[in-house]
């Protein structure tokens, strides 16, 4: 594993453990210092994946990321949604809906985008999950839910700017930002589809410039803390034509590893000057802090 390869060059040794049946009893055994929980799913269900801070903690093993709650929360973009809302957080007017038939708020304005609930990484984000009517979005509700079996969240579509917010705590500063530059923008609806964030190779989609903006960065502050972060964590924001933000989506534990995987923390980072052994070395800092009870 290439983190491990990094790790191993801060003269750490360095073990990798699967996240399967057999992790609580090879941990209890080895007793690792610290571990890089990089686990993002168990047997497939997102939903499960707070399965593994829950090991950790229980086994007393220092770990990297999200707890429980932040992990169980992550797989909630609907609560999510009214946690930040609460907040005073802005964010698109939105609906949980369970089934296809389902009435739809009236005060909802279409185009509406429509996403899994409980997945992220942008499965099923294509350029046709933004419905300008009634019964595409039917035609849309009826497909999720019969093939992922869960809720789907639809929210108002804000066109404008695309901004992605990396928190990393334990650095001069907390909030790091760069707007995505669509490179060859198509349709009426500009955004980041699953095909350009995973299929697609280096910027051939789109390119990252930074961004800073003295408002949105105290709100994505705020929103890593109600949100159950720790350590580092990814805001997705739209900016609509008049320059106002709104948060489409939140990701404790987001993608992990270096600038050369085209890992949106580490690009992102970089265009700051931070490399990804900073990180790394900013994340075992912080871990470290943690076992000691004192401040970095």
């Amino acid at each position: 594993m290439i983190i491990g390869e990094y790790l191993k060059s801060l003269d750490i040794i360095v073990s990798l453990y699967p996240g399967n049946e057999n992790l609580p009893f090879r941990l209890n055994q080895d007793r690792p210092d610290m571990v890089f929980n990089l686990v993002d799913s168990v047997h497939g269900d997102e939903t499960l994946a707070s399965i593994i801070p829950g090991i950790l903690g229980f086994l007393n093993i220092p770990f990297t990321g999200a707890d429980v709650l932040g992990l169980s929360l992550d797989t909630n973009k609907f609560l999510i949604k009214k946690l930040l809302r609460q907040a005073g957080i802005p964010v698109p007017n939105f609906q949980l809906i369970h089934a296809p038939d389902e009435d739809i708020d009236p005060a909802l304005r279409f185009p509406l985008i429509s996403k899994l609930n409980a997945i992220h990484g942008a499965v099923e984000i294509s350029n046709d999950a933004v419905s300008e009517n009634e019964n595409h979005l039917r035609d849309r509700l009826r497909f999720l839910t019969r093939a992922y079996h869960q809720p789907v969240l639809i929210e108002e579509f804000i066109a404008g700017r695309e901004i992605t917010a990396i928190q990393l705590d334990g650095m001069h500063r907390n909030v790091y930002m760069a707007e995505k530059v669509f490179l060859h923008p198509e349709g009426n609806y500009v955004f980041t589809t699953f095909e350009n964030q995973w299929l697609s190779k280096g910027d051939t989609v789109f390119r990252y410039e930074k961004y800073e903006d003295d408002l949105l960065e105290g709100y994505v502050e705020q929103a890593f803390g109600i949100t159950r972060m720790f350590d580092y964590g990814k805001f997705d924001v739209r900016l609509d034509p008049s320059g106002r933000p709104f948060f489409i989506d939140t990701n404790c534990n987001p993608a992990f590893g270096p600038k050369e995987f085209d890992v949106a923390l580490s690009v992102i980072l970089d265009l700051y000057g931070i490399s990804f052994v900073e990180i790394l070395k900013c994340l075992l800092r912080n871990t470290s802090c943690g076992v000691l009870g004192k401040a970095c």
